[in-house]
């Protein structure tokens, strides 16, 4: 099943997926919302309001207010091989702010603040119920479903101290999504990838994570309790631009494509702003 966030004239709606139309799900503004009730999937399977088409559809981050967004640094195997380092025997984690997150056709807003703006395609993993202290082996069953992120990083910032957080939240900067795919419809393995305009820049295997889904839940877990609609982003693998030679950055007028086999494409535009 795929579930997204709608925008309409009348506000925001959490809607599902048939095919090209879409299918409003009475009396939940986002699919965040949605989740937080424990009957959830069944109120969605079941839900027959008012549709819309697929095709133009004017999609929020399809969970627009997570009260936690949990992302993972040096995560894919093959890249950190490839960069001479040891894989890591625990997840480096910091955090997002909703303020951050847009859908997945808004612009990506360059700030006039730094001119090394950059790209990270990356999986990410929603939780569907309340989940404190799991173990790896019953994680899953706390995950609603996956989407896409591509957490947009703005280097000069990251790089001015040792901790990455301010370079990581800056307003309007990180599509998610276009939907949420529940868990039972996907599993990691298949391709990420990450387009400038004409070029691709990171393709890679989702199934290539050092610590995947399950051990992030429930590492997490042990610290803090996850809730219904909090979103762990799992990682980015090699190819971004602060790694060409030489250094390539999103301009004006680029356009990032980011996309996970089975769970769809995001297509960004970068605008910059005063």
């Amino acid at each position: 099943m795929k579930l997204l966030t709608l925008r309409t004239h009348t506000g925001h709606r959490a809607v599902r997926q048939d095919g090209d139309t879409l299918t409003e799900i009475d009396g939940f503004t986002d699919v965040g919302a949605l989740l937080r009730n424990p009957e959830w999937s069944e109120i969605a399977r079941e839900a027959v309001g008012p549709t819309h088409a697929r095709a133009g559809a004017d999609l929020a981050a399809v969970i627009p207010a997570p009260g936690k967004i949990l992302c993972v640094g040096l995560n894919y195997r093959s890249h950190i091989l490839e960069m001479g380092r040891q894989l890591p025997e625990f997840p480096t984690l910091f955090a997002k702010f909703p303020e951050t997150l847009i859908g997945a056709n808004d612009d990506i807003e360059l700030p006039g603040e730094d001119d090394a703006v950059d790209w990270e395609a990356e999986l990410a993993v929603v939780i569907g119920k309340t989940a404190r202290r799991v173990s790896a082996a019953d994680a899953p069953e706390f995950i609603a479903g996956y989407t896409i992120c591509n957490d947009v990083s703005m280097r000069t910032w990251q790089f001015r101290t040792v901790e990455w957080l301010q370079g990581k939240n800056w307003e309007r900067s990180t599509p998610l999504g276009p939907a949420l795919v529940t868990a039972d419809e996907f599993q990691p393995g298949g391709v990420i990838r990450s387009i400038v305009n004409d070029d691709v820049m990171q393709e890679a295997s989702t199934g290539d994570l050092v610590h995947d889904p399950a051990f992030l839940v429930s590492y997490i877990s042990q610290m803090i309790t996850l809730n219904p609609g909090d979103v762990i982003i799992t990682g980015t693998p090699g190819g971004v631009g602060h790694a060409q030679k030489p250094q390539r950055y999103l301009s004006h007028g680029d356009l990032l494509t980011t996309s996970i086999e089975g769970l769809g494409e995001m297509r960004n535009r970068a605008v910059a702003t005063s």
